[in-house]
């Protein structure tokens, strides 16, 4: 099987690139992706512990928000160049609109009492994308919660007294910027929103192909058979490509494994052979 979704502490997850090629050896892996939000930093030591252990099939990949109207969604860019200008450009400029957000964020805790700040995080975050959860690690860390979840529901998640609204690129400079790298876009868990239904998710595929959205992540972690037979439909009936993964954070996300998700993930090595010939065409 494969994992064409997952992260290293070079933004949210707990392994490094290396630690997470030698559990998707482990585990057997056909193929995997790393797709670390907003930064490519990681890829480099992903390539030479792959050479150095002759696995060739370790996708560079990244993952952007990016807003529609009044919500957001998550876009995978697979074997991208990272060398690519335009790429860098558009993971720079939202790294400088995330950072500013943290600020805010650092600032709405210290209002409420709790005692962290910008060194604690930089600490604590092994690359340079920063983000909430690395915030919430900390906060676990000096007792004020029992785990990162119960941090979002109670402080982070939006609506709640320390949530910041976060500025991203449109659909069209992300899926513009994958492309240019010779990337694959793919819009990555179209059901893990809540208010995400069947009627919405077809106006926003719509949108998202008409700028150039590839593939859907049709296999996920958290999906039902239905939900994944159902976007595997879709997937065909539009011509799109397919991908899927667990999106692996390591002891960040609790109860999800490399490959097997939630324990039901099965995401066929076809995929990536289908995905690697869409690339080379």
């Amino acid at each position: 099987m494969i994992d064409m979704h997952t992260h290293s502490n070079a933004s949210d997850g707990s392994f490094s690139p290396s630690e997470l090629l030698e559990e998707a050896m482990n585990r057997g892996l056909y193929a995997f992706a790393l797709t670390d939000h907003d930064t490519l930093s990681g890829l480099d030591e992903l390539d030479r512990a792959a050479a150095g252990k002759g696995y060739s099939r370790a996708v560079p990949g990244v993952e952007l928000s990016v807003q529609i109207e009044d919500h957001s969604i998550h876009v995978c860019g697979l074997f991208v160049d990272r060398s690519s200008a335009g790429l860098r450009d558009t993971l720079e400029w939202t790294r400088e609109r995330r950072d500013a957000r943290n600020a805010k964020i650092i600032r709405k805790f210290n209002e409420l009492g709790y005692d962290i700040r910008m060194e604690d995080i930089l600490n604590v975050a092994k690359g340079e994308s920063v983000g909430r959860p690395h915030m919430a690690k900390i906060l676990v860390s000096k007792g004020y919660f029992k785990n990162i979840q119960d941090v979002f529901d109670k402080l982070l998640k939006k609506g709640e007294s320390a949530y910041v609204e976060r500025e991203l690129p449109s659909p069209e400079k992300a899926v513009s910027a994958i492309r240019d790298a010779g990337g694959i876009a793919i819009w990555a868990h179209p059901f893990a929103r809540r208010n995400m239904d069947r009627r919405k998710f077809r106006e926003t595929l719509s949108y998202m192909k008409g700028v150039g959205l590839q593939g859907i992540e049709a296999y996920y972690s958290t999906y039902d058979r239905p939900t994944q037979d159902y976007l595997l439909q879709v997937a065909r009936e539009e011509g799109m490509l397919v991908s899927g993964g667990s999106d692996f954070h390591g002891d960040n996300m609790e109860g999800v494994s490399m490959g097997n998700g939630m324990g039901g993930l099965k995401v066929p090595d076809r995929v990536f052979d289908e995905l690697f010939e869409a690339k080379k065409n």
